[in-house]
């Protein structure tokens, strides 16, 4: 074996190795929370509104000349790089489907920095994915086929309304006693485009057949997660992530959230119910949301963190000299007195800035175990 062939095979197994120590690798499991550090990082992007790369301009920019997708794309790699995150969740809007000659080539140029960097990736649609050359079942359909993706189509063998409805779970420390259990689980949901009932105008909503299939998966992975070996107390916590805000994300005022409210709640102009079905389900601790750019506050309403992200994009529509910007959370396992990593301890939230030092804002806990879902300041605030 020549030398240079050797070279390249210890480079390949030290990048699989790399890539296990973050998504865990093994045990089937293909989110795994991380064995140094007992986390597991989600960024969310919502809004990137991409189109035609550099021949798209920018909106609402403080200097328009030579702006353009590209710098959505380059926020992307520099935020990818700076939180190394175990996994990128699209909040839908992920193409301007209007301006786009093509949307999968689009699509494809919008998700690349995620295939590029070689992040585990999901996503979920807006109400602008498919107004080109893709249906929204046709978006959808891409989306599940691209690299890296865990995003699916929906679940198998059941009538659900709309695309991109599905659950992803995250285990335990490989090596713990928790190494085979979800002790972290996330939900997407496809929260429409527009009313199809001729009587109701507006933004279309979560509809019947989705919330009854999320109930039943967050009851089955309830049971699971506490009744069978090694039995927990209970259940695991779960984040949800979707498109649309729910009409609740109304209830709040600066007083009582994080961030800043600086255009209306766009949410349907019913209410479905949805918000009812997460806090009967019990184990949601937070939602995240896009849709409204210049929005990225959150609130806690009935135990429950609704948050926006704020837009990423630079053909979205935004406030001139207020930055682009994504949201992180971070989720901490307990580790006990013998150094053993055990269930969620903790849920962390903070945003990054496209400015010149990718500045952090607004750091919070959004849960702890044992606090009733207080929301209280990081103590590491960064």
């Amino acid at each position: 074996m020549g030398i240079l062939h050797l070279l390249f095979l210890l480079l390949l197994v030290a990048a699989v190795e790399g890539r296990k120590e973050k998504s865990g690798g093994g045990g089937g499991w293909g989110l795994r929370f991380r064995s140094g550090s007992g986390t597991f990082k989600v960024v969310q992007v919502a809004d990137m509104h991409y189109a035609d790369g550099r021949r798209t301009g920018c909106l609402d920019v403080e200097v328009a000349a030579g702006c353009s997708d590209l710098n959505t794309t380059a926020f992307l790699y520099r935020l990818f790089r700076a939180e190394d995150p175990d996994l990128v969740v699209f909040t839908g809007d992920n193409i301007f489907g209007a301006d786009a000659t093509d949307a999968a080539k689009s699509m494809d140029a919008a998700i690349a920095p995620a295939i590029d960097t070689k992040l585990p990736w999901a996503a979920v649609i807006g109400n602008h994915d498919q107004e080109g050359t893709l249906s929204r079942e046709g978006v959808m359909r891409h989306l599940v086929g691209m690299k890296n993706t865990l995003s699916r189509f929906n679940p198998e063998g059941i009538e659900i309304d709309g695309y991109g409805n599905y659950n992803l779970e995250v285990g335990g420390v490989e090596g713990t006693l928790l190494a085979n259990k979800s002790v972290l689980n996330l939900y997407f949901l496809d929260s429409g485009d527009y009313s199809t009932v001729p009587s109701i105008g507006g933004y279309g909503w979560i509809k019947a057949s989705q919330q009854f299939w999320f109930q039943q998966t967050s009851s089955n992975l309830q049971t699971k997660y506490i009744k069978e070996q090694p039995k927990q107390k209970e259940p695991a916590p779960g984040l949800v992530y979707f498109h649309i805000p729910l009409p609740e994300f109304n209830s709040f005022t600066s007083t009582n959230f994080t961030g800043v409210k600086q255009e209306g709640i766009s949410s349907p102009s019913i209410n479905s119910g949805f918000f009812a079905s997460m806090v009967e389900a019990g184990d949601v601790k937070a939602a995240f949301i896009g849709h409204d750019h210049v929005n990225d506050f959150c609130g806690k309403l009935n135990g429950i963190q609704l948050c926006y992200a704020g837009g990423v994009g630079y053909h979205a529509y935004g406030k001139a000299g207020w930055s682009r910007r994504a949201r992180v959370v971070s989720v901490q396992l307990e580790k006990t007195d013998g150094g053993e990593w055990r269930g969620v301890k903790s849920i962390k939230t903070w945003k990054r800035l496209d400015d010149a030092h990718l500045t952090t804002i607004d750091s919070e806990v959004l849960w702890n175990r044992g606090s009733n879902g207080r929301r209280k300041k990081d103590p590491d605030d960064r």
